[in-house]
């Protein structure tokens, strides 16, 4: 069992480090050409229209409706295959070793909303956005931990990734609960249908991918039409595919974890970055950062997180509840909860959801999302550079 985790994380390790790289070179392009003449030919490109069908039948939406509603939908089928493995037969499986992460999570989930709320406390407006810090980008974090080498025991490596799927379990409940909209009766209930018929599949173990797809397609089109996000339907689809400990020969969950992380890790998450992290900095002055959601955001994801992850690590080890990763140390266990406020592809993702209808706020969302995750890949790249190993 341990060579089988072992195995699995690192490849999962290997991949986010590497795609973390990739996410950055496109968001630098999109801030780029977002600057340059071409930036009328960008953002208009973005809201073009794109009809996917035959003849009548199909789905029109705009280019960048089409990447976070539906190709986000594929990100987050890939998320929940991660994380269901995880907790069935992966790092979170067993509870003693779980409980840090968990732990950890929580405390980087409340502290950044909570700064990010005090901070908007007075504006209606701005307030819905108080999620928006409370998410940790796992490519990115993972790969500047992998430029970190040997410096970073493997156990750290584990916590961090194990911390960021939780993380992102946290994002996709936030989503499904306070920022989907009005409901319609009729697509919930086919969307229900949907489910318990997938629900069946896995109950009579079929273990060929084609009618999870199958039904998948209709999930989707249903949950788009309910109110409630269409990448929930992706979260719904990967909970019912079969991962079964006793089946060591073949498991159709990892078949197809395995499968699409490519395609997620270069393609879709590069492409997300690309769409949504181009902003003007045309007459950009500091002053600007001082507003209430770019100041909400940098601080929750800059303070808040580091805060958030230490201090419930901290009470949670000194009363015994969880232990510290082997090999470990205060200094670069911090460092590590530092950079978990490298929020980017997830926190850009929920403040397009929290400001769908003030999309006024959407520059300084990305300038306080940039602005705060770059802050936080410094100072927890240096402080753990400079932490001596013992």
């Amino acid at each position: 069992m341990l060579k089988y985790i072992t195995n699995s994380f690192r490849w999962f390790f290997k991949l986010e480090a590497a795609s973390g790289l990739v996410l950055l070179l496109a968001a630098i392009i999109a801030l780029i050409i977002s600057n340059s003449n071409f930036s009328d030919l960008y953002f208009n490109s973005l809201n073009e229209y794109l009809f996917i069908g035959i003849n009548n039948i199909g789905l029109k939406l705009s280019v960048i409706h089409w990447i976070n509603d539906a190709l986000m939908a594929i990100f987050f089928f890939f998320v929940t295959l991660e994380i269901k493995r995880e907790f069935i037969q992966g790092e979170l499986s067993n509870i003693k070793q779980a409980m840090l992460p968990i732990i950890a999570a929580i405390g980087g989930m409340f502290v950044p909303a909570l700064i990010y709320v005090i901070i908007n406390f007075n504006d209606p407006a701005t307030l819905n956005g108080w999620a928006i810090p409370s998410a940790t980008d796992i490519a990115f974090s993972l790969g500047v931990l992998s430029l970190l080498g040997s410096r970073v025991p493997i156990s750290l490596k584990v916590f961090l990734t194990a911390l960021a799927i939780i993380d992102d379990l946290g994002a996709i409940l936030i989503i499904a609960i306070f920022y989907s909209g009005d409901l319609n009766i009729k697509y919930l209930s086919l969307m229900l249908i949907s489910f318990i018929a997938l629900l069946m599949l896995n109950k009579f173990n079929v273990k060929k991918f084609l009618p999870y797809l199958i039904l998948g397609f209709f999930l989707w089109d249903f949950t788009h039409n309910s109110g409630i996000h269409a990448t929930i339907a992706g979260v719904l689809l990967a909970m019912t595919i079969p991962h079964r400990k006793k089946e060591k020969d073949f498991s159709l969950l990892i078949k197809i974890e395995h499968g699409i992380s490519p395609y997620v890790a270069f393609g879709i998450m590069p492409l997300f970055a690309f769409a949504n992290a181009g902003v003007s900095l045309e007459g950009l002055s500091f002053n600007a950062l001082l507003n209430n959601v770019p100041l909400g955001i940098l601080l929750g994801l800059f303070i808040g997180k580091q805060l958030g992850v230490f201090i419930f690590s901290y009470a949670s080890i000194k009363l015994k509840i969880a232990q510290m990763p082997n090999n470990a140390n205060w200094f670069n266990f911090y460092g590590v909860g530092v950079l978990t406020g490298i929020g980017f592809t997830m926190s850009l993702f929920v403040g397009n959801l929290a400001f769908a209808e003030n999309i006024q706020y959407m520059d300084g969302v990305k300038i306080g999302v940039l602005t705060g995750s770059l802050l936080s890949t410094l100072f927890g790249y240096f402080l753990i550079l400079l932490t001596p190993n013992k």
